[in-house]
């Protein structure tokens, strides 16, 4: 197979960069929103990049992490790999002043623990999802912000829910069996060499993570430090290795989301894409959404890559703020 662009730069990425070493201690003082609660953080994040008190959801003897800011109608919103929270920090802090904003952490990844005998499926991090905004959080309605893989797992839930579902903000993310340069993609990550400098170097969450970062973020240690430091062994980086793989060996389970789209046929949909990302930023991939979603307003980010949370942040404010004034017209 030759490798197209994105794998070229992705090769160049990890031999330049890795193996990332990024030392990772637990955080010493408790940063929780619940003064009483004396759980630490098993590694210290920059707390001016990221600044809000953790909450945390137990299940079976599990503690899922999350972040839930601001008061008002709630927004709730995904993330993919090999990414956690973090990567909405700046949406948290532009939006929790108007809403409920909150922000998860899927099982291993983030602050959040490892289930035992997790298998790392779409399926899984589904259903610890679906647990949160049901049986923790118990949320009636809400806006759902998706990306990456983000996308596939948060619309699993919502398709499951829909008559929870207010809004949707839908960003460079799929729900379909992967085609040219997307299953390329996968099959590339899915070689023995990939996985390896995925397991053993961290190379998906260290220097692939930070080769697809725009300039100033890459930059900056605090953000690529908080990217790598979720993963410092081999073994917590096994779920960073299977979500590639499972773009082609769960795209049955992945496929079968598209068909349930039309359910959201009558609630507001916002469409962002970030267009510099070769997998899910093309005419193709920008086409198969806005067919789903003919009447969705579209915001087009030729600067933006793969991660547009991180690269335009504002974008995502926009989308939100028009969902929120909908929202707030059709219930007066």
């Amino acid at each position: 197979m030759k490798p197209n662009t994105l794998m070229s730069l992705a090769i160049a990425g990890m031999v330049a960069l890795s193996p990332v070493v990024t030392p990772v201690f637990a955080d010493p003082v408790p940063f929780n929103a619940d003064p009483a609660d004396e759980r630490l953080r098993p590694f210290t994040v920059d707390k001016e990049e990221y600044p809000f008190r953790s909450h945390w959801f137990e299940r079976d003897g599990v503690a899922m992490h999350y972040i839930d800011e601001g008061e008002g109608f709630p927004i709730v919103l995904t993330h993919g790999n090999p990414d956690w929270s973090f990567l909405n920090r700046n949406i948290i802090k532009d939006m929790s002043a108007e809403a409920r904003v909150i922000a998860y952490d899927l099982p291993g990844f983030g602050f959040s623990d490892t289930p035992e005998g997790f298998t790392w499926t779409p399926q899984e991090h589904a259903e610890w999802i679906t647990a949160l905004v049901n049986e923790h959080l118990e949320l009636e309605e809400f806006i759902l912000v998706v990306q990456d893989w983000g996308g596939p797992t948060g619309l699993s839930v919502a398709t499951e829910n829909a008559d929870k579902i207010a809004g949707l903000v839908i960003s460079n993310t799929w729900v379909w069996r992967p085609e040219g340069a997307m299953a390329d993609f996968s099959a590339f990550m899915a070689t023995p060499d990939m996985q390896t400098k995925i397991l053993e170097e961290n190379a998906f969450a260290g220097a692939l993570m930070a080769s697809g970062l725009n300039p100033v973020s890459q930059a900056n240690p605090a953000i690529t430090d908080a990217y790598a430091m979720p993963f410092p062994t081999p073994e917590s980086r096994a779920g960073t290795a299977y979500f590639p793989v499972a773009i082609s060996e769960q795209q049955e389970w992945v496929a079968a989301i598209e068909g349930k789209l039309d359910q959201f046929a009558d609630i507001p949909v916002e469409l962002i894409f970030g267009e510099l990302d070769e997998l899910l930023g093309t005419e193709e991939a920008i086409a198969r959404w806005r067919g789903h979603f003919p009447q969705a307003p579209v915001q087009l980010l030729p600067a933006a890559n793969h991660f547009t949370q991180e690269d335009s942040p504002e974008s995502f404010g926009l989308s939100l703020r028009r969902l929120l004034s909908q929202i707030e017209g059709d219930n007066d």
